[in-house]
């Protein structure tokens, strides 16, 4: 299905040039003229329809859906890293091709994950599809305040359906703000869509003042939403990225330096308001996204492939992003040392306070269900346990709770009480000796582990 300008505008990064079936190749051969007049006449919000906003509005404008967390026990009295994403449909994890089925895995999922490897962490994404700086500070002004706004007090037209829901959880929000330990935005992609349609037709004094116009208002705003922040959460760290130049050369041609160089120019500007509002205690961080798709824009986002053409990041785009984010907040992007895209049969990665377990004794699938061996996982965490034959049954003490684990039974014991378990623990012969496996929704529900599950990782992180 293809839209018009008028009725959907951009989401996130503008969509420059998004066009029909035989949109690629005719991509690929226009010069700079003939690319701007197709690019008018066909431009469009997007490669898919809205089957992905259906996606959003199940997720909850405020849950993590990142990585499939399986199971999440927080208790309150546990610290948690708390991530609250705001932004456009960069920061919801928009991609062309998404169905009602498909969870969006964009950078803040991969930068949950990469909290999951330094302890319990938590996310709220806040990605609002089609909006401007203009719109972020509007809303941030009204998160700032803590009173509900309306959706036309956010932004006018905005094609995201959730907008309602942003707008009635204000409070909620500025609630989740001031909790918060890392704030993320992505912003402006939106602002100048205009610039990117508008380039091969403005002289260079033209295009020259048409930048210089974008820029005040992105400085504005920007500086606006981030004093905004600030004002609700003094200490808490804001990562803001810069905007990368979507079009490779190929399609931008003869306009691909004039578009660098405004990139370059925004960047700037970028870096400019994020020094002014940084300080020492209350770091405000710029990510360097934009140099990370410089010449490699075709791999990095869908404007040139199957289907649509289309700016939104690719997988590896997004993986690009949050390696900027995660590198500016924990120092180092991990991954499992089994590769994600390895044959299903090659048992997961386990991941036990950010240590990835190395043990003959597997993790196994099993109708279903994933099983870790106990006595790796406890090892992992100090936790002492006590096997009894008589009863097949592993009494397990730590963190003040008592945890009895009994063969083949549908539940468990917390500090004698019977827990119910979905799938019973069992012994697995391994060698010469029988380990016990236990669920790994177990592990949360008897000892209070945080435990989270990333499918595209292949990966089960336990945090006590």
């Amino acid at each position: 299905m293809d839209h018009t300008e008028e009725r959907f505008p951009g989401y996130g990064k503008p969509l420059f040039c998004t066009a029909g079936r035989n949109g690629r190749i005719e991509l690929l051969r226009m010069g700079r003229d003939t690319m701007l007049n197709f690019c008018k006449k066909t431009l469009v919000a997007g490669a898919s329809s809205l089957l992905l906003f259906s996606v959003l509005i199940g997720a909850g404008a405020g849950s993590a859906n990142a990585a499939e967390a399986a199971i999440v026990s927080q208790s309150p009295q546990q610290d948690v890293f708390r991530i609250v994403a705001l932004g456009d449909s960069i920061t919801a994890g928009y991609e062309p091709g998404m169905t009602e089925s498909t969870k969006p895995y964009g950078y803040a999922e991969r930068l949950l994950e990469q909290g999951w490897y330094h302890g319990r962490s938590a996310l709220n994404n806040y990605g609002i599809l089609g909006l401007t700086t203009t719109g972020l500070s509007n809303y941030t002004e009204a998160i700032r305040q803590g009173t509900a706004t309306t959706p036309d007090g956010i932004q006018a037209g905005l094609p995201d359906p959730r907008i309602a829901q942003f707008a009635a959880l204000v409070p909620q929000v500025r609630a989740e703000l001031t909790e918060a330990d890392l704030i993320t935005i992505t912003i402006g992609g939106n602002d100048v869509s205009s610039l990117l349609l508008q380039a091969g037709e403005l002289s260079e004094a033209e295009f020259a003042s048409k930048v210089e116009q974008l820029l005040a208002v992105y400085s504005s705003n920007v500086k606006a939403s981030l004093e905004n922040i600030r004002s609700i959460n003094p200490q808490a760290t804001i990562i803001l990225a810069d905007q990368y130049q979507p079009a490779p050369k190929i399609a931008a041609g003869q306009t691909y330096t004039k578009l660098m160089s405004a990139a370059e120019r925004f960047t700037a500007a970028a870096e400019s308001v994020v020094a002014s509002v940084n300080q020492n205690g209350a770091p405000v961080l710029l990510a360097h996204v934009a140099a990370q798709f410089a010449g490699v824009e075709g791999s990095l986002t869908h404007i040139i492939g199957a289907g649509d053409p289309d700016f939104h990041p690719t997988q590896l785009g997004y993986e690009k992003i949050a390696r900027v984010f995660t590198e500016l907040q924990w120092g180092a992007y991990r991954t499992p040392a089994v590769a994600a895209m390895t044959s299903a049969a090659v048992p997961m990665a386990i991941v036990v306070n950010g240590v990835e377990l190395n043990t003959p004794n597997k993790p196994i699938l099993k109708n279903g269900q994933n099983f870790l061996a106990l006595k790796d996982v406890l090892n992992a965490v100090g936790a002492t346990g006590k096997w009894d034959n008589k009863t097949s049954s592993a009494t397990i003490i730590y963190g003040g709770r008592t945890v009895v684990i009994t063969i083949g039974a549908k539940f468990i014991k917390v500090n004698g009480a019977n827990v119910a378990i979905d799938t019973p623990a069992f012994l697995q012969k391994v060698g010469k000796e029988d380990k016990t496996y236990l669920p790994l929704a177990a592990l949360a529900t008897g000892l209070g582990f945080d435990v989270n599950y990333s499918s595209q990782l292949r990966t089960a992180f336990i945090n006590p």
